[in-house]
């Protein structure tokens, strides 16, 4: 699939800032373009006053002094994201790792691994003997289980890696591996504060149990609650039928009835509801109306992912996660590593943890008693 246009000046730009200057016929072989697309692009970039075209030549107007630090692979030098099918959160992450990429002159080389158990090792070394520069992957991990058996082969892995939006076990094979992720357990507080200023004092969570986001979303869920005075009654079910993979605790619900959220609520007197993921929350929020639970007079609802929450019926209050903002934590930290690397420096392994925001819509409101 060709590139588009301002993909390929973006990156031009930033490689002949980086340079200082470079011949229109390398950057098209590095582009794997036409010399004469290199040119126009050249063209188009001097007209815009971002860079001096000479003879063949394109020239920085950046300073010496002031310009980037070189990368640690030339333009086309390629890094790998490996990432699962059909996962529409992960999308939004791999567009902001492939801008931040791209943007220091890197090739970028996508991998979705299909839903098999064990789809990315083989991938992985693939990729790992194709000579990339590095390593950008978000494994499934359904299970705790199966996160815990990817441990030995991905420690083993020589390339630079980097997790996006996985936190590993602490103490485990990978807890030294760099890692960039949401603060999962922010984004729940975040929630659970909003309701309780609310005046809401008894909170469901429904939510999937089959993706380290879903389990980290339930631990961080039940220590809140559990920790907040105010919450007089709380607890935690699934979302969906096959969302559980490890075996999640609590009430199980009878998903062949449509109105079992609603008939839990009745029953523990909930007035406010937190739903993992987004999907899953747009289709409860419909069997509550079908119900005869109003969202949000009766019923305050917050979703968790904010993918597609906003598109209800009933705007859903969400948590949204950085997920673009991981992808690009997650570039730079690779571009930073590689650069130290070749540069012969150390390197200390980071753990990054970035903060999501809450977006406050219609489906939430004061409680009225």
């Amino acid at each position: 699939m060709r590139e588009p246009g301002n993909d390929r000046r973006r990156r031009i730009l930033a490689a002949v800032e980086a340079r200082g200057e470079a011949r229109v016929t390398d950057l098209a072989a590095e582009l794997e373009v036409s010399v004469v697309t290199a040119r126009r692009d050249v063209e188009e970039l001097a007209r815009a006053g971002k860079l001096r075209r000479g003879h063949g030549i394109a020239r920085s107007l950046v300073p010496p002094e002031r310009r980037p630090a070189p990368a640690a692979a030339p333009l086309g030098g390629a890094v790998t994201l490996v990432v699962p099918e059909r996962h529409a959160y992960l999308n939004e992450v791999v567009h902001g790792a492939r801008g931040a990429l791209e943007a220091a002159g890197f090739r970028v080389v996508l991998h979705i691994a299909p839903k098999v158990v064990g789809a990315e090792q083989p991938i992985v070394e693939r990729v790992a003997a194709d000579g990339v520069q590095g390593l950008l992957i978000a494994p499934r991990w359904h299970s705790a289980a199966a996160e815990e058996a990817d441990y030995d082969w991905l420690a083993r892995v020589e390339l630079p890696v980097v997790l996006m939006e996985r936190h590993p076990r602490r103490g485990s094979r990978l807890h030294a591996v760099d890692s960039v992720c949401t603060d999962h357990w922010y984004g729940v507080h975040l929630a659970v504060e909003h309701l309780v200023s609310l005046g809401h004092r008894r909170i469901v969570l429904a939510a999937r149990a089959d993706s380290p986001t879903a389990r980290a979303v339930r631990a961080a869920f039940a220590e809140i609650a559990a920790d907040r005075p105010e919450v007089e009654d709380w607890t935690v079910v699934l979302s969906a039928p096959g969302a559980d993979v490890d075996g999640a605790t609590g009430p199980g619900p009878d998903f062949a009835d449509p109105g079992w959220l609603a008939a839990l609520l009745r029953q523990r007197g909930a007035t406010a509801v937190l739903l993992h993921g987004d999907v899953d929350a747009l289709m409860l929020v419909q069997q509550l109306t079908d119900a005869g639970v109003r969202v949000p007079e009766d019923c305050s609802v917050v979703a968790y992912d904010d993918v597609v929450a906003a598109l209800g019926a009933v705007p859903l209050t969400a948590v949204a996660p950085p997920k673009a903002e991981v992808g690009r934590v997650a570039a730079e930290l690779l571009r930073e590593r590689l650069a130290r690397t070749a540069s012969g420096l150390p390197w200390c392994p980071r753990r990054v943890e970035v903060l999501p925001r809450l977006r406050v819509r219609s489906s939430t409101q004061e409680l009225i008693v």
